[in-house]
């Protein structure tokens, strides 16, 4: 099962390499600017937009891009996980039978990490994130020894950020750590000149 798994998200990998950001909108073209640019800099990126509108794509074009590219791309979904297992998908456990559950974040190695929806992490774990941030380090559950890992952190999120600190749902000294460069993709409302092109690549 977990063989599977792994083709499965290796199979998405090379579907979703394959992709182009479709579009000549103003918002469209200033977005391929910046993945150019920001593709560059080893640095945290927030990507925000409605749900569907290709946050996750232009994460994986970052990475893409990237010095990393020859190394994993991860995605946490915040919005899918309980609560209790957030922490053990971001930072994995040593098992009581001396086994090891790896956590996304070393999963990620020298690749990148998409939180996607981060917006959902509940606030003990923003905590421990903004400490990862801060020390460059961790420990699993149930571990003892500190674990250094190098992870570019893509986070993404449909929800207004800056509304979500003023109603106490995120820690603003998080956001700030984070948005070193933010993208904005609009939804394709705002940008109706693109939907003849996505139809015609999609067709």
């Amino acid at each position: 099962n977990l063989n599977l798994k792994n083709q499965n998200k290796e199979y998405e990998n090379k579907l979703f390499s394959s992709y182009e950001l479709i579009g000549d909108s103003k918002n469209i073209v200033s977005i391929k600017d910046q993945i150019e640019k920001i593709s560059l800099i080893d640095s945290r990126v927030i990507i925000t937009g409605p749900s569907g509108s290709g946050k996750e794509l232009i994460a994986r074009k970052i990475h893409k891009k990237s010095k990393r590219n020859s190394n994993k791309f991860v995605i946490l979904n915040g919005a899918l996980l309980d609560a209790n297992k957030y922490e053990l998908e971001l930072f994995g456990e040593d098992k009581i039978n001396g086994s090891i559950s790896y956590g996304a974040l070393e999963k990620a190695n020298k690749g990148t990490l998409l939180i996607d929806q981060v917006s959902e992490i509940p606030l003990a774990i923003q905590s421990k994130i903004l400490r990862v941030l801060t020390d460059q380090k961790f420990k699993r559950l149930n571990g003892n020894n500190d674990i250094n890992v190098d992870v570019r952190l893509i986070c993404s999120s449909s929800k207004d950020l800056k509304e979500e600190i003023n109603i106490g749902n995120f820690r603003e000294d998080l956001y700030h750590r984070l948005n070193v460069f933010e993208i904005n993709i609009k939804s394709l409302n705002e940008r109706i000149s693109d939907i003849p092109l996505l139809v015609k690549y999609f067709s």
